[in-house]
């Protein structure tokens, strides 16, 4: 489903990633982890059409985006979440995820069928109905999370790339986002996900890349990375992740 082929991308002198490439199978989900300032979030940006790359290229579906707007990859069936929630903040709940509904994709909808969806989304990440109503600025951090899901999924996303969804959660609510995730995937939805809670990410990864200064480092199942000692030594310090 995407090809990442020799991807960089500099920042004036700085050097965000250098020559990353894997490739993602539909019906995945990839997890990509890597210490802070590895190029994580960065590499999401470049996938999503935030940045452009300075050198490499990005192939989805048979198609090159690599230098197409963020809109236009949208369009195309990839969608993502940020780290830090963006959001419509004087906008209700409903209102930011019916935004996803009506210009997320490319396919006509009438404002009757948007509502519908957004409600469905909502609810099906688990959204409280009763404050659907509510702006978005009166919302806690778990609810936010789940409105900007549910903005994404209401786009149809066939890609859908996460960023740390399950910072600032307990464990419990962590637990519950992992359920989310893999419901998600098996609805036909392949996911990218960047995530620091190697439990969670070890839990419900296909298969897992690793990034280092900027670098693919190792990329491998699950037991594979928990083993990998150039891993260990870089990122994970131990082998207790599993």
């Amino acid at each position: 489903m995407l090809s990442i082929k020799e991807v960089s991308k500099h920042f004036d002198s700085l050097t965000a990633i250098k020559d990353v490439s894997f490739r993602i199978k539909k019906g995945a989900i990839v997890g990509l982890v890597g210490p802070n300032g590895a190029g994580k979030s960065t590499l999401l940006n470049v996938v999503s059409g935030v940045y452009p790359p300075t050198s490499g290229s990005i192939i989805f579906n048979g198609l090159d985006i690599t230098n197409l707007s963020p809109n236009k990859v949208c369009k195309l069936g990839i969608a993502k979440t940020f780290q830090l929630v963006h959001s419509f903040p004087e906008l209700s709940a409903f209102q930011n995820v019916l935004v996803g509904a009506l210009f997320g994709n490319s396919e006509k909808i009438s404002m009757e069928e948007a509502r519908e969806k957004a409600e469905q989304n909502l609810d099906s990440v688990g959204y409280p109905l009763d404050k659907i109503n509510y702006p978005v600025k009166n919302l806690n951090v778990v609810e936010l999370k789940r409105v900007q899901l549910a903005r994404a999924l209401a786009t149809d996303p066939k890609l859908l790339l996460l960023d740390e969804v399950t910072t600032g959660l307990n464990p419990k609510e962590s637990k519950d986002a992992i359920a989310l995730i893999q419901k998600i995937r098996d609805s036909g939805i392949t996911i990218l996900m960047v995530e620091h809670v190697m439990r969670v990410i070890m839990n419900v990864s296909d298969s897992i890349v690793v990034l280092h200064h900027g670098e693919k480092i190792a990329e491998g199942t699950p037991a594979e990375i928990a083993a990998d000692e150039k891993v260990i030594n870089s990122y994970l310090g131990e082998k207790a992740y599993m």
